[in-house]
């Protein structure tokens, strides 16, 4: 299936193909390919990033109104967290539309978890400018919010939030995590983050990126 197959199939109206190409392209495309002129979908992202955010915190903000602002913080950082943006890019098969440059190929690039959460949000970018917010949220009412119904993902605890209010208790704390290790083939790593609370470190933790090891030193400081 082709870029322009997936964007019939889910009846997504486009005038400027180009912009989904532009999504689909690694940095790693760019920089291997001297001919291709056009840009890698790191500016996208950056756009997408933001959409996202919006149209989530517009969706719980009027779905929850008995929530507080602490509450729905957290349900949305368990939303747009690395893993569950990388789980949307493949139930939209987005992994195979990448264009990687040969070495990010041979080292697993197409399935990494942080270069599927890009793509996702680079998507969102791409279809903001080129049909406006209105499809950018009816595209996120389709593919995410049935999961956070489902409550697949609001379910998720972001333990580095919860550290956080348990350690201010007493009053204003310096907290802050540090990647001590990084171990195996490119594509296939595994990060040892450590969290520390005034320079004393509380807990370690082990993840296949250097967001879930540092949530996991943080779940492992609160218990």
């Amino acid at each position: 299936m082709k870029i322009l197959d997936f964007l019939q199939k889910e009846n997504i109206p486009f005038k400027r193909i180009g912009l989904y190409k532009e999504a689909f392209t690694h940095s790693s495309y760019a920089n291997e390919n001297k001919a291709y002129r056009g840009y890698y979908n790191e500016r996208l992202e950056f756009l997408g990033d933001v959409a996202l955010s919006l149209v989530i915190s517009d969706y719980l903000y009027r779905t929850y109104p008995e929530k507080l602002e602490g509450e729905l913080s957290k349900m949305r950082s368990s939303i747009v967290r690395t893993e569950s943006l990388a789980n949307f890019s493949r139930s939209c098969g987005f992994g195979e539309f990448l264009r990687l440059g040969h070495g990010e190929e041979k080292m697993g690039g197409r399935d990494r978890e942080t270069t599927l959460e890009n793509l996702f949000e680079a998507f969102l970018g791409a279809l903001f400018i080129d049909q406006g917010m209105d499809e950018v949220r009816k595209f996120i009412q389709h593919v995410v919010i049935p999961h956070v119904k489902n409550d697949d993902y609001v379910k998720v605890i972001d333990y580095k939030t919860e550290l956080q209010e348990v350690l201010q208790i007493g009053g204003e704390t310096t907290i802050s995590y540090k990647i001590l290790k990084e171990e195996g083939p490119a594509h296939d790593r595994s990060f040892v983050a450590a969290v520390f609370n005034n320079g004393k470190e509380l807990g370690r933790g082990l993840g296949k990126s250097k967001k879930v090891a540092e949530q996991k030193a943080a779940e492992n400081a609160i218990k």
